[in-house]
């Protein structure tokens, strides 16, 4: 296994699956470079439905250079609403041209109401009777372009190992030709990691704040998003989280951090009048201060730590990614989802035994059936076999189990499973060099990126 940076290792991700070095580059050096559009599966109702029964105004957006937290926002300061009545399926990254759905919980909002945003293209789509929700989509689509290639003619060689390791089948699978010409798709395969913006791209704490939220340890969530400053963030902002880890002065803190970090001083807001050691009741308090999707993502950036953990493991241990061993937990299609993108269902899943390895490979080679790594919650049941004592391994060392999720409000989670490897049809271009591929929704295109790139998240743009 070709070992990661360390700025991966820091959220789980410690090999590669391919060796062949990487065409290197850079990505974003415009945000036309980098375009996503979501995949929708999400059903409306024309816009003059009956707001009694569909009172979620559901429009479609393309944006430049905006984070979807900070556009929500944004959009709901400009139509006087809570955030919290704005929803979406997918967050997508703020260097990018994006176009997604999003949802407004105002049956008495009408289409011509939608303001003008800068930088924002907003389409009326219809009306539903619910808002949207994390997972209301199929997948995305992708056009990648790499600034500043060096070794471009490695992108080749790459897609060769990760066609190999994505295995002989899947519903991309081109039977058995041995090469792509140039310019047609190829399939390859990856393991399916949480990429690094799912931790924070710039400061990627999350995780460490779900830790610690899911070990009982309000007070040690509070410092780690308060604190632990990053070399990436201004000179300012570095002290200010400095001054708070060293004198725990809430008040005064407030003058320190500046007005652009609202979330931060929305805790400290909390926090302020209750001593340098608050009840711990107060730091749960704080927390709870940020927005509910924000609450939600620390536990969940804690359960893709772990996951990502756990994949690294068992690509160390050269297990296989395309098929089980004995003890391994697959899922199975969706086959609601499943058009043009292999969707898993992780509801419908199935321990694989001794005498089911076989039938099961050959599912999973016809792209039926996916193994499984588990997205820990109060519900988990972990594998058996080899792939069992990798998960606890991962979740003593992290001194995590199942019962730890069992939390309350936002911070709750059953869990789920997660399949371990994605499959996609890749297509290169060169002058630019541009990669255009989709994948099922939860996967990365900046985990695809690092396979051919090799770089440095922090050197990737």
């Amino acid at each position: 296994m070709r070992p990661a940076h360390p700025t991966e290792e820091a959220v789980g991700i410690e090999g590669y699956a391919s060796e062949t070095d990487g065409v290197g580059g850079r990505l974003r050096g415009r945000d036309d470079r980098f375009r996503v559009r979501e995949l929708e599966a999400f059903p409306t109702e024309p816009l003059d439905a009956s707001t009694d029964a569909y009172p979620h105004l559901v429009f479609r957006a393309t944006l430049s250079n905006w984070d979807t937290n900070d556009f929500a926002k944004r959009l709901s300061d400009a139509l006087e609403m809570s955030r919290e009545r704005v929803s979406w399926a997918g967050t997508k990254d703020k260097y990018a041209r994006t176009t997604q759905l999003f949802s407004i919980d105002a049956p008495d909002l009408a289409p011509a109401d939608l303001p003008e945003i800068d930088g924002a293209g907003i389409e009326p789509v219809g009306r539903a009777g619910r808002g949207l929700e994390f997972g209301d989509l199929a997948g995305n689509a992708f056009g990648i372009v790499v600034d500043d290639p060096e070794r471009p003619e490695n992108a080749p060689g790459i897609s060769e190992e990760l066609a190999a390791f994505a295995g002989d089948g899947g519903p991309d699978s081109r039977d058995g030709e041995d090469e792509a010409a140039e310019g047609d798709g190829q399939a390859i395969g990856i393991p399916n990691f949480f990429g690094q913006q799912r931790f924070g791209s710039r400061r990627p704490v999350t995780h460490a704040v779900g830790l610690e939220i899911v070990r009982g340890d309000w007070e040690g969530a509070v410092m780690a998003y308060l604190g632990g400053p990053t070399v990436d963030e201004p000179e300012q902002t570095q002290e200010a989280r400095r001054f708070v880890e060293d004198t725990r002065d809430w008040q005064n803190a407030l003058e320190e951090f500046p007005r652009g970090l609202g979330y931060e001083r929305s805790m400290l807001h909390e926090l302020a009048g209750h001593g340098e050691e608050p009840d711990p009741d107060v730091f749960r308090a704080a927390i709870e201060k940020l927005p509910s999707n924000l609450q939600r993502l620390f536990v969940h950036a804690a359960q893709s730590y772990a996951f990502n953990r756990i994949c690294s493991e068992r690509l160390r241990r050269e297990l296989p990614f395309d098929r089980p061993v004995e003890g391994d937990v697959v899922c199975f299609l969706d086959g609601d989802l499943s058009g043009e993108l292999a969707v898993p269902d992780p509801d419908r899943s199935q321990r694989v035994t001794d005498r089911r390895v076989e039938s099961v490979a050959r599912h999973c080679a016809r792209g039926r059936a996916f193994v499984t790594a588990p997205l820990v919650g109060t519900d988990t049941e972990l594998a058996d076999g080899e792939q069992g004592e990798i998960e606890r391994e991962v979740l003593d060392e992290l001194d995590l189990a199942p019962g730890d999720f069992d939390l309350p409000g936002e911070f709750h989670s059953t869990g789920t499973r997660r399949a371990i490897l994605v499959r996609t049809e890749i297509e290169v271009e060169h002058d630019p060099l541009e990669f255009s591929f989709a994948l099922p929704k939860g996967a990365y295109a900046t985990v695809v990126a690092r396979e051919y790139m090799k770089v440095d998240p922090v050197d990737m743009g």
